[in-house]
C-alpha cells in the first residue's frame, strides 16, 4: 500500500486543488466543506469556517493526493516540511506540468539535465507548497 500526502492550506484550499486540477488536467475535485458535517453541539462550526474545505484528494499521476484547510480553532503553521513529487517518463507532459505550475510561484532550480535525470526542476507554488519534477527513462 502506498504512502499518500496530505497538505492542509490556511483557507485557500478550494483555490488551490482546482488550480492544481487545470495543472494536471484531471476533472474538477468533489469537495467536502466543514459545512457539510453532522453538526455536533460540543464542536460547533463557526459561520466562517462552513464553507472551508475539510477534503478533497486529486489523483495526480497516479498518486493520491489529499487536501484540506486546516480545521477552525486549530492553528497553521506554513512551512517546507512536506513537498510532492512528479515523476513522468513523457519529457513534454513534465515540462507542461512544471510551465503551468511555476505560475505565481518561484522557481528554485529550473528544468535542467542533472546527473540523475535528463530533465529535472523544482518550485515553490503560488500557495507555498514544494513540487519536485523529474523525468525518468526507465
Amino acid at each position: 500500500m502506498p504512502v499518500q500526502a496530505y497538505v492542509n492550506f490556511n483557507g485557500n484550499c478550494r483555490e488551490a486543488v482546482t488550480f492544481y486540477a487545470e495543472v494536471f488536467n484531471l476533472p474538477s475535485p468533489k469537495i467536502m466543506t466543514y459545512g457539510s458535517m453532522p453538526p455536533d453541539p460540543d464542536f460547533p462550526i463557526p459561520d466562517e469556517a462552513r464553507e472551508l474545505v475539510m477534503h478533497t484528494d486529486l489523483t495526480i499521476c497516479d498518486g493520491l493526493v489529499m487536501f484540506g484547510d486546516v480545521p477552525p480553532g486549530m492553528p497553521f503553521q506554513a512551512g517546507n516540511s512536506i513537498g510532492l513529487v512528479v515523476i513522468s517518463k513523457d519529457m513534454d507532459e513534465l515540462k507542461a506540468y512544471f510551465h503551468k505550475m511555476k505560475v505565481g510561484g518561484t522557481v528554485d532550480m529550473d528544468l535542467q539535465e542533472t546527473f540523475w535525470s535528463k530533465c529535472y526542476g523544482s518550485l515553490k507554488d503560488k500557495f507555498g507548497i514544494i513540487w519536485q519534477f523529474s523525468h525518468r527513462s526507465e
